[in-house]
């Protein structure tokens, strides 16, 4: 699909210093800024809201991907359009309306992304997939940060890069959860464009490094 675009997480960040994480982010030569909502009911986990995106706004430039782990989506979707999020992902597992929650993300002009859980198969989320322009699979459950990367979900990853080849279509295919230089190429062989990095690229030394070593395969 072209090259690997990398997209820290913000959640891994010092919360007291969001400016500053994303001023590392921007410096880093990574692609997007992934910001995630958890509203403690669809994850065991609060993070923050739509406020948060539109103060960062100003600071960067660069593609913010808001990643929304919340029950009723539908009724956020707008405050994170608003506050200038670029693209918006929803959980499958989250809303009945699916594919109208894609459709009116597009009407708001941004892009849409639908995502599943560990536990979701591939199979749920076929019939969706013309009206998305992102796949989010998690190779961890969501919640927290730092866990441990699921290798099994690629092959979900693999399943969805078939649909994606059969039906003709070209939306993006993203995995966040335990990506690191080690995990990285497997994500890649499997058919991924996009790698969410959290823990491993606020804990490295050198992060236009860690950048430039994940867009050549780990």
């Amino acid at each position: 699909m072209g090259k690997t675009l990398i997209a820290p997480s913000i959640l891994s960040a010092d919360f007291a210093d969001f400016a500053g994480a994303v001023r590392e982010i921007d410096a880093s030569g990574a692609d997007w800024i992934h910001l995630d909502i958890m509203d403690g009911c669809f994850v065991p986990n609060l993070t923050f809201g739509p406020k948060l995106v539109a103060d960062l706004r100003p600071r960067s430039s660069l593609f913010f991907d808001a990643h929304l782990m919340v029950n009723e989506p539908e009724k956020l979707v707008p405050a994170f359009a608003q506050a200038g999020a670029d693209g918006i992902t929803f959980h499958a597992e989250a809303t009945v309306h699916s594919q109208r929650l894609l459709t009116s993300i597009r009407d708001m002009g941004k892009k849409a992304g639908i995502s599943v859980v560990p536990s979701t198969p591939a199979a749920q989320i076929g019939e969706l997939l013309p009206y998305a322009d992102m796949v989010l699979v998690m190779t961890v459950n969501p919640g927290f940060g730092g866990q441990k990367f699921i290798p099994e979900c690629l092959e979900k990853v693999r399943k969805i890069a078939e649909m994606r080849k059969q039906q003709g279509l070209d939306f993006l295919i993203s995995v966040d959860g335990g990506i690191q230089e080690e995990t990285a190429p497997a994500a890649l062989e499997a058919g991924v464009d996009v790698l969410v990095v959290g823990s491993a690229f606020f804990a490295a030394a050198d992060k236009p490094a860690l950048v430039r070593c994940l867009k050549s395969g780990g």
